[in-house]
């Protein structure tokens, strides 16, 4: 099948993108303005008339340069369906580079890349219609290698990357099996969890959408 798009359960998998989703903070650029009564003027006496000066509110720094798009430059080539348990991760090669998630939630897939190349993907549990996974986009905001749910029994959620207030977190802790669901979290198998964790940061950003797609060339943003 071709690299660019894999499948679970029958569903497309392809890669998530989050449309209209904001990747880099843009920064508002304030003029300096003075007191037009502070400019400086030449004495009345002076027999020359003062030359125009230029008031400062109208001169504006250059804007700053944006921050380039994470562009997807490669898929991982996985043959045939993303089964439940079933992981990949293969980052030989990859330089250095920002970390971005994506979570499919029709496709029930998260992937991970680092500077646009695909580096891992699982099939992952997921909440429930009373207990939903939400959409958007979410910094990474803690990470908790023994993290545990006081809510829900002190079950184990190791690996956890917190991504919401409430207590939303990609995280390992069961096996990743049809017919399981979360209470919101998103569940992975352990040895991708471990290594999910090693490799992220606080402030990388997931962004989680349901039954939206990328391809090589598109751009998260």
């Amino acid at each position: 099948m071709s690299p660019i798009a894999k499948w679970i359960g029958g569903t497309s998998a392809a890669l998530t993108l989050l449309v209209g989703g904001a990747v880099y903070a843009g920064r508002t650029i304030e003029a300096n303005a003075n007191d037009p009564e502070q400019w400086l003027r030449e004495d009345a006496t002076t027999a020359a008339a003062p030359a125009p000066v230029e008031p400062a509110a109208l001169v504006r720094p250059a804007a700053k340069p944006q921050a380039e798009p994470f562009v997807i430059k490669r898929i991982l080539p996985i043959k045939g369906a993303i089964k439940y348990g079933e992981w990949h991760w293969d980052d030989t090669g990859v330089a250095d580079g920002p970390i971005v998630i994506t979570v499919d939630l029709d496709a029930r897939v998260l992937s991970v890349f680092k500077g646009g190349y695909e580096i891992g993907a699982a099939a992952v549990l997921l909440g429930t219609p009373e207990h939903p996974t939400p959409t958007g986009t979410f910094p990474i905001m803690s990470k908790e290698r023994h993290n545990v749910s006081e809510i829900y029994g002190n079950a184990p959620m190791p690996w956890s990357l917190r991504l919401t207030g409430d207590g939303v977190a990609i995280h390992g802790g069961r096996p990743v099996e049809n017919g399981w669901a979360s209470h919101g979290c998103i569940g992975t198998p352990n040895d991708f969890a471990s290594k999910l964790f090693a490799t992220t940061h606080p402030g990388d950003k997931v962004i989680i959408t349901r039954g939206k797609t990328a391809r090589i060339g598109s751009r998260l943003t």
